[in-house]
């Protein structure tokens, strides 16, 4: 009998037995994140600082829910990054199926954004509500980046949980493989959105040069 689970419902664990998915502590696996990354320009800058102020003062507002931190911190970081713009597109509640090797596992879910360059997909991005840790998003895109279509190329995520980012690569070896970047916080000091956004653009190009990752 198929047992169907919901990704929202899935934990690390279901992935490690179902889809033998396992976790990669060599920095070398994941040097996107910190290597070769874009500049940005003045405007880009006071551009994040608004967003920064921005999620400050909805914090003053509680609760925090899933939609306003989209609105207010994810979509104007992919307005600035020019995601919205060729050769980029954006898709939202994208659905997801992935099946087990064995057949009999499916887990099905809606990511909540995808940005995509022609059919690939450039980056998955789980936003979740401040109350959450990045923690609590893992399995879940996990999941959907196990679903994409595109398995020979590295594929990358980024979990989005109130003022906290981190960034997922996953490749799909013999066993599915994946690492984690370290945490972003837009309350640390500084501004900690400059690199968020500099490390999607970077991801962004890999994708469209290939070669390169």
């Amino acid at each position: 009998m198929v047992e169907i689970l919901q990704a929202r419902a899935v934990n690390l664990r279901d992935l490690i037995d179902k889809f033998d998915i396992q976790l990669v502590e060599d920095p070398q696996f994941f040097c996107e994140w910190q290597d070769d990354l874009p500049e940005l320009t003045d405007l880009d800058k006071q551009l994040l600082d608004k967003v920064k102020a921005g999620y400050i003062n909805l914090r003053n507002y509680p609760p925090l829910l899933e939609k306003a931190l989209r609105m207010a911190v994810l979509d104007p970081m992919l307005f600035i990054g020019n995601f919205y713009l060729f050769p980029f597109y954006v898709k939202a509640e994208h659905p997801v199926e992935i099946i087990s090797e064995d057949e009999g596992t499916i887990v099905r879910g809606t990511i909540d954004t995808l940005v995509l360059k022609d059919q690939f997909w450039v980056m998955v991005i789980e936003s979740k509500q401040d109350r959450y840790s990045t923690e609590a998003g893992l399995a879940q895109i996990l999941a959907y980046m196990l679903g994409n279509p595109h398995p020979y190329r590295p594929n990358y995520g980024m979990i989005h949980a109130g003022g906290t980012f981190i960034f997922v690569k996953l490749v799909k070896a013999e066993a599915p493989l994946y690492a984690l970047s370290r945490m972003f916080g837009i309350r640390n000091p500084g501004n900690d959105l400059y690199t968020v956004l500099k490390i999607m653009k970077r991801l962004s190009q890999l994708v469209i040069s290939p070669t390169e990752s």
